[in-house]
């Protein structure tokens, strides 16, 4: 199983989630020896643990602002290959990462969030945008329910979402809730992860938040999953490049 860092930006600097509650997150503090500088963070990533990838989360982005073509450059200079959550929910914001020559060369994924999407018809044309082997589909969940404002899906059980995600030709799907992350009280979704990946045997899923250590990412890695989300546990110490050096 692929161990993914996570980087949340947020006003140009990196930040740490606390239960997705954005107007708590602060700048980080790591014991990685690394400022809360989006460069910064992702040297500290790939010089001190050696990770080759991770995930950006544009927070700023996903509230709507354009997004922070700069800090993807800066987190790619350091050697990070990166899949971004900017809140694509249109063709045209998809396609945008294609224009952007720099970060395109450097993108493993394009995230399209539960919590942005606006139609779900437009799931073909994003797959097709961005290409099925970039396109990622996160199922955002809060406190083990959905987080869309799509009135068909109010109340939608989460598999029923996965199911209709899979049809529109995703072959990639994170599974976050966000109530766990930063809170260091575990991996909520297990039992989620290990139905779909029952359900859906060749889907490449990504999970995380709320990892607390090497037990949590080895519970993840039992229910099949691909990769895995981590972000405070490694800027607290509580993962270190041995454990990491395990999921490799």
């Amino acid at each position: 199983m692929q161990i993914i860092p996570v980087i949340d930006l947020k006003n140009g600097l990196v930040v740490r989630g606390v239960a997705g509650r954005r107007e708590l997150y602060r700048p980080v503090e790591s014991v990685l020896n690394c400022e809360a500088t989006p460069r910064s963070v992702a040297n500290a990533f790939a010089s001190n643990l050696g990770f080759r990838n991770t995930y950006v989360a544009d927070l700023d982005a996903i509230a709507g602002i354009e997004p922070n073509w700069e800090a993807y450059d800066s987190i790619g200079a350091a050697g990070l290959r990166l899949l971004i959550d900017a809140g694509t929910s249109s063709v045209s914001r998809a396609l945008a990462f294609k224009d952007r020559s720099s970060v395109d060369s450097r993108c493993d994924g394009v995230v399209i969030g539960l919590e942005s999407l606006v139609s779900r018809q437009d799931l073909p044309d994003l797959v097709a945008g961005i290409g099925a082997e970039r396109a990622i589909f996160s199922l955002d969940i809060r406190g083990g329910q959905p987080i869309t404002a799509i009135p068909a899906w109010n109340g939608a059980q989460p598999l029923e979402i996965v199911d209709e995600i899979i049809v529109a030709g995703f072959e990639r799907l994170i599974i976050l809730d966000i109530a766990s992350v930063g809170v260091g009280e575990g991996v909520s979704v297990i039992d989620l992860c290990a139905q779909i990946r029952e359900r859906h045997p060749r889907l490449q899923l990504i999970s995380g938040g709320g990892v607390r250590g090497v037990a949590d990412l080895a519970a993840l890695a039992s229910v099949g999953c691909d990769a895995a989300l981590v972000a405070s546990a490694l800027h607290d110490g509580r993962l270190s490049k041995d454990d990491l050096a395990h999921f490799a």
